[in-house]
């Protein structure tokens, strides 16, 4: 059975983490599974370019009532016309979760994949969450390579 991996990022990220999403978006493509996305700019657009350019499959789930945005390397768009609430549907058609990076959109794509509690959520950089005492909250997994989030994704 074919991989479902979402990854999640900010629209507006650093080169680092563009070109983290963009190796994952390789990895992912080079291991067979296929990317579910936002579909917009930053992470979610070198991930597609990554995923792409190794002949990979991306899907983009937009939050608008058009595909008008959405990043070229996507091979297809799904419009929702849900706003940020199409999160929900990006993480629930996922096998596992990476995060790129950090943004409040991208951290309510973590809360929910941990609310799932059954698939792998892996960050690479960006948020690290913790309780009110300080304490991490258990069970993200966090990768300092592409290599190593994308292992942890598909383990």
């Amino acid at each position: 059975m074919t991989r479902q991996v979402a990854v999640c990022g900010p629209a507006d990220c650093t080169r680092t983490d563009a070109a983290n999403a963009h190796r994952v978006g390789e990895l992912l493509a080079e291991r067979g599974a296929v990317v579910i996305c936002g579909g917009g700019t930053g992470v979610m657009a070198a991930v597609a370019a990554g995923a792409r350019a190794k002949g990979g499959l991306v899907i983009g789930i937009r939050p608008g009532d058009s595909a008008a945005g959405a990043c070229p390397d996507l091979s297809a768009t799904i419009v929702t016309n849900m706003g940020e609430a199409r999160n929900a549907v990006i993480v629930a058609s996922a096998d596992a979760v990476i995060s790129i990076g950090g943004s409040w959109g991208t951290l309510s794509e973590v809360a929910l994949a941990m609310r799932r509690g059954d698939i792998p959520v892996v960050a690479l950089g960006g948020w690290h969450v913790v309780a009110a005492d300080g304490t991490p909250v258990g069970g993200i997994h966090h990768a300092g390579t592409p290599e190593e989030a994308v292992d942890r994704a598909l383990a």
